[in-house]
C-alpha cells in the first residue's frame, strides 16, 4: 500500500473529524432550540431556583457544544491555505472532545429538568445520573480502554516474528 504524506494524512484526518462533528452538531442544534424557546413557555415561570440552575447548565452547555463543534469550520475558513492542516487537526480534535462533553452536560441536565418538573427530584438525580454515566463511558471510558490497548496510529504492531508476518 502506497503511504500517504502527511499533508494527505492531515486532509483525511480533518474530513473525519468534519463528517464526525456533522452527526452531533444536528443533534446539539436541536437541543439548543428547543432549550432556548422553552422560557417562552407559560408554566416556565413556575420553576422553583433549583430549576432554573438546571435549565441554566442546559442552555449553556448546549451553547458551548455548539461553540466547539462549529469552531474547526469557522477556523479552517480563516485558516485556508495557510499550511497550517496539522495543527488544525490537533486543535479540531480537543473540540470535538470538550463539545461531546458539554453536549453530554447539556443531555443530562436537560433531561433531569424534565423529569423533575413531571415526576420528583429523586428519579430525575438517578437517571440523570445513568445517563451521564452512560454518556462518559460510551463516548469517552470506553475508547480510552481501547486506546490504551492499541498502538498509536501509524505505528506498527510489534512483531510476532512468524513465517507469515512480512516484517519478519
Amino acid at each position: 500500500m502506497k503511504e500517504e504524506s502527511h499533508g494527505d494524512r492531515a486532509d483525511r484526518n480533518f474530513v473525519e473529524l468534519l463528517q464526525g462533528a456533522r452527526v452531533a452538531v444536528t443533534g446539539v442544534q436541536v437541543l439548543f432550540a428547543f432549550l432556548l424557546t422553552v422560557p417562552f413557555s407559560p408554566g416556565f415561570t413556575r420553576i422553583d431556583r433549583a430549576d432554573q440552575w438546571l435549565y441554566y447548565a442546559a442552555l449553556v452547555s448546549a451553547a458551548l457544544a455548539s461553540i466547539w463543534y462549529i469552531a474547526p469550520t469557522a477556523q479552517h475558513r480563516v485558516l485556508f491555505r495557510q499550511g497550517r492542516k496539522e495543527t488544525l487537526v490537533r486543535r479540531s480534535n480537543r473540540y470535538g472532545l470538550a463539545g461531546a462533553l458539554a453536549l453530554a452536560v447539556s443531555m443530562t441536565t436537560a433531561t433531569m429538568f424534565v423529569i423533575d418538573h413531571l415526576f420528583d427530584a429523586a428519579l430525575a438525580g438517578v437517571t440523570a445520573g445513568v445517563l451521564a454515566l452512560l454518556a462518559l463511558w460510551t463516548w469517552f471510558g470506553q475508547p480510552a480502554l481501547t486506546r490504551s490497548d492499541q498502538p498509536p496510529d501509524g505505528v506498527a504492531e510489534p512483531s510476532s516474528g512468524g513465517a507469515d508476518d512480512p516484517r519478519a
